[in-house]
């Protein structure tokens, strides 16, 4: 089986990390993906017979890695998700970004417009039919002006389709290693990874946070001296 780190897990919930370059579930690759990954875990840490039920409550893009939470029943998917649509479940994200940002703390907002064709999504004015709003925030925690790059927490907002890596890039700032919107870190693994989740337990109501840091090698070096909260 794929090595899988559980980050948490009871009886309604388990949390793991996302490797990079793993689909979140099964697509026309057919490569392994996390929701087969942590479904065969569950089917041999518990011996379990027949197939293994497991809700997939958000999804990170394949080259991402980071933390993810899925549910290990009907009920907890159900609620879980309810908490997606409104706005209670919280993702936070560590980037690498080109250049130095124009402010230390700012909230970005636009409206985005995905293409289905070529898998790509754009920033368009807000009446442009079928464009979403979307918004996030960004705190800068280090800029290296030896290499001309920052590295940016990310308050997710909105969901919308390669958001993080939309808005940054129209904005100049695209993202190290990113091979579909950026300019530099060609053949880089992209610099984009989701740290941190908050969620309220299913069913004990609990808020509960749960972090994965990046492993400190390739790009992931400049975080060696900055403390993330």
């Amino acid at each position: 089986m794929e090595y899988l780190k559980v980050i948490y897990e009871d009886n309604h919930i388990i949390v793991v990390e996302k490797k990079p370059n793993i689909p979140s579930q099964g697509d026309k690759t057919n490569d392994i993906d996390m929701l087969t990954i942590v479904k065969q875990y569950i089917k041999e840490k518990y011996n379990k017979p027949g197939e293994v039920y497991l809700g997939l409550i958000h999804r990170l893009d394949r080259p991402v890695g980071g933390v993810m939470v899925f549910a290990k029943t009907s009920k907890a998917a159900s609620r879980l998700s309810e908490q997606v649509r409104n706005k209670i479940f919280k993702k936070k994200y560590l980037t690498i970004v080109d250049g130095k940002m124009e402010k230390e703390k700012d909230t970005l907002e636009d409206y985005l417009l995905k293409n289905e064709r070529n898998n790509l999504s754009k920033v368009v004015n807000e009446k442009t039919k079928n464009a979403k709003q979307a918004k996030l925030d960004y705190e800068v925690l280090t800029y290296n002006d030896e290499i001309n790059l920052s590295v940016l927490k990310i308050n997710l907002h909105t969901g919308r389709h390669h958001q993080i890596r939309v808005q940054l890039s129209s904005r100049g700032h695209s993202i190290y290693g990113d091979q579909k919107y950026g300019i530099r870190g060609r053949g880089k693994q992209i610099a984009l990874w989701a740290y941190s989740l908050t969620i309220l337990h299913p069913i004990s109501k609990e808020e509960m946070s749960f972090v994965s840091i990046p492993e400190q090698i390739g790009s992931w070096k400049i975080l060696e001296k900055i403390e993330i909260k």
